[in-house]
């Protein structure tokens, strides 16, 4: 275990894990690499054609280990550092100490760095010298790179991706600079302490990647670089900061969850630059054969991007720019399936077209479609940003995927019911059902907001979206009480994830709450104890909002058995196969913290709030909840409910709020004045006044 009962956002071991794909990750909005490995990748930069493309393997220096030859075998100690967003290896020997840190740069998102330092402890006068052992060879299977001229000390090479993602389309190119790495560093027989410092620049065009290795020469020489980076990673984690009162371990998850998702993110003060979504395994992995390629799913969109929304909707709106920005190919998939508007791919990469190298789950797993549009829904409702829908490309999208949805359903004669047949559910076990109800109640949801979009925005509706809203058919068993998953499940058979579970949250599908609880108890047991990571934390949420906390909790410790130790890195399953760095898992942790411990729900003009803690958790603290340009700290004990506004927007202006009690109490939500009042149930809303 790293250090129980030390800091819990600091990782800290004296051996590494033996399977290698259980190290950390450094990464940031465009580069990222696991420590110790001899490739990086860069965002948006995949080769290979349909099917095959993968994230583009891209050379790395900063691959290296420290070793000290003359050491008998010298203490080492490894550590993460979730609040600096940096790796460190130390060796420990009796007359000194070698370091070795590393970092992905968070706000010049261009640039990694790393740097050894060796510090004498006696007063010895000898060299001391250190191995620096690499794999780095400035070559690639997918890039054709080519040497050109050093840059101010740096060699570089560039080269473009060799296959394209559709036949005739766009070669990514990658241009680096980087340090030159001697095999020994040696700290003279007169110095107490030296430091060496190595950059690795990466970008689309040379420009950039010599303006980004430039500005890190210029933070060298000002002292200032590994600082730079700390004060930005700083200012987000701290705007992010989600802290409890529990157990270690849990406390320590979180720490995790939040260390590897917001490092995916773009840093707040980037430039418009594209982003390029967030894969199961992010940027760090992805590589041929690992991770899903680097695709990205509705991984994104329904498990990571919630919590992202909440705590930072900037970056929430980043991630469906990227929605918006591969509309084109998710057009061509519906004409593919001979459908009108558009309809998301199961896999995307850089178009937007279908990259699922099986076919069946790119034809059949159309809830996916749904799942995008949720997140523009929940977004929407959140910011009350109509310059996204209006001038951006966002009611396009709304558009096109309520288009697809009717032309995928089919009118049943017999029930007077809108159909979606032939689909896949999130249950990957069965395929080719017919009225899967995670899928036809996603698609009810789309045509919903779609209508609710183009009133506020003032456009005419189509009839046919209200129409099918209102007639497409959810399963749903009068006689037991419960939402079979599609037509024909018989109760007991076996499913692989939550499904169904997901009605309730986060789809907020109308139901009683006898009918939830029916549908908690009919999947819990027959769903796969060895699916996907996520899957637990849904029927954590579900039990949760029933105050049914003892199997709330006893759904989410299951999670545990996912998390690797030291660094807290997720695995898929339990067992350690499938993706690892599972942020669609991490996700899912942090939705049971960030909407099931409080009860938050957005709804059209509300934000919902209905504490519940398992026993041994006794307060959380959310430094920044966003809501209507407001930020809010919020703190929940069982006895207490603590608000306070600590920054509003000026542009648009923010929206003045209040908190509502179910009992009829308000509270003006102020900035710089903290309310409390006792835990209950309420909502948060635009101030009536």
């Amino acid at each position: 275990m790293a250090d129980g009962e030390g800091e819990p956002g600091v990782f800290t071991a004296t051996a590494l894990p033996g399977d290698p794909r259980l190290l950390p990750t450094v990464t940031n909005a465009f580069l990222g690499t696991r420590v110790f490995r001899d490739i990086l990748h860069a965002a948006g930069v995949y080769s290979g054609a349909a099917g095959d493309t993968h994230r583009a393997d891209v050379p790395s220096p900063l691959g290296l280990r420290m070793a000290a030859p003359a050491a008998h075998s010298p203490a080492e100690s490894f550590t993460l550092n979730t609040w600096t967003g940096t790796f460190s290896h130390t060796i420990q020997s009796p007359g000194y100490t070698a370091t070795h840190q590393l970092y992905a740069h968070h706000s010049l998102v261009h640039l990694m760095a790393f740097s050894i330092t060796i510090r004498r402890l006696d007063g010895s006068t000898h060299p001391i010298t250190i191995q620096l052992q690499s794999l780095f060879v400035p070559q690639s299977q997918d890039l054709d790179l080519t040497p050109g001229p050093d840059f101010q000390g740096a060699h570089y090479i560039y080269g473009q991706t060799l296959v394209p993602e559709v036949e005739g389309g766009p070669r990514p190119t990658v241009h680096m600079l980087w340090t030159p790495i001697p095999q020994w560093l040696t700290l003279a027989g007169e110095e107490r302490e030296r430091c060496w410092q190595f950059l690795t620049a990466v970008a689309g065009s040379e420009e950039e990647a010599k303006r980004s290795y430039s500005a890190g020469l210029s933070l060298l020489a000002a002292g200032s670089l590994l600082r730079s980076h700390i004060r930005a990673w700083t200012a987000l984690r701290r705007g992010c900061s989600v802290e409890l009162d529990g157990p270690p371990a849990l406390r320590q998850a979180l720490h995790g969850c939040l260390y590897y998702l917001l490092s995916a993110i773009p840093p707040r003060d980037s430039p418009a630059a594209p982003f390029h979504g967030i894969s199961p395994g992010g940027l760090s992995n992805g590589t041929r054969g690992e991770d899903y390629w680097g695709h990205v799913f509705w991984d994104q969109d329904t498990w990571m991007f919630p919590n992202i929304l909440l705590l930072y909707p900037e970056a929430a709106r980043a991630i469906l720019q990227y929605r918006i920005r591969t509309l084109e190919g998710a057009r061509h998939n519906a004409r593919e399936q001979g459908c009108e508007g558009a309809k998301f791919p199961w896999e995307s990469a850089a178009t937007g077209r279908e990259v699922c190298p099986e076919e069946i789950y790119g034809a059949q797993e159309i809830h996916v479609t749904g799942d995008v549009l949720m997140a523009f829904e929940q977004y929407y409702c959140t910011t009350q940003d109509q310059k996204l829908f209006q001038e951006d490309g966002g009611w396009e999208l709304v558009e096109a995927v309520a288009q697809y949805w009717c032309s995928r359903m089919v009118w049943s004669e017999e029930e007077q019911l809108y159909h979606i047949r032939g689909v896949m559910p999130p249950d990957e076990y069965h395929s080719q059902v017919d009225n899967s109800a995670y899928t036809n109640a996603v698609a009810r949801r789309s045509l919903n907001f779609a209508t609710d979009m183009a009133q506020d925005l003032l456009l005419p509706v189509p009839e046919e979206w209200e129409d099918r809203a209102r007639t497409i058919k959810v399963p749903f068993d009068e006689e037991r009480k419960y939402h079979p998953e599609y037509d024909g499940y018989s109760p007991g058979e076996p499913v692989k994830q939550a499904d169904v579970v997901l009605l309730g949250f986060p789809l907020m599908h109308p139901m009683s709450a006898e009918v939830r609880r029916n549908d908690l108890e009919m999947y819990e047991p027959v769903t796969d104890p060895a699916g996907p990571a996520m899957t637990w934390s849904m029927f954590a949420v579900g039990w949760l909002e029933l105050k049914e906390l003892q199997r709330a909790w006893s759904q989410l410790e299951k999670c545990f058995s996912n998390i690797t130790e030291p660094f807290k890195v997720w695995v898929e399953n339990s067992d350690g196969s499938g993706a690892v760095n599972f942020l669609t898992g991490m996700g899912g942790f942090l939705q049971v913290v960030l909407f099931g411990f409080t009860g938050f729900r957005i709804t059209r003009s509300r934000l919902l709030f209905d504490p519940a803690f398992p026993d041994d958790i006794t307060k959380l603290q959310i430094s920044s909840v966003s809501y209507l340009g407001n930020k809010l700290e919020v703190t929940i004990t069982r006895e207490e409910i603590r608000m306070e506004v600590t920054e509003t927007s000026q542009d648009p202006p923010a929206s003045p709020l209040e908190a509502v009690l179910e009992s009829g109490q308000r509270f003006p939500l102020w900035e710089g004045q903290s309310v409390s009042f006792p835990t209950a149930p309420g909502w948060i809303q635009r101030s009536a006044s």
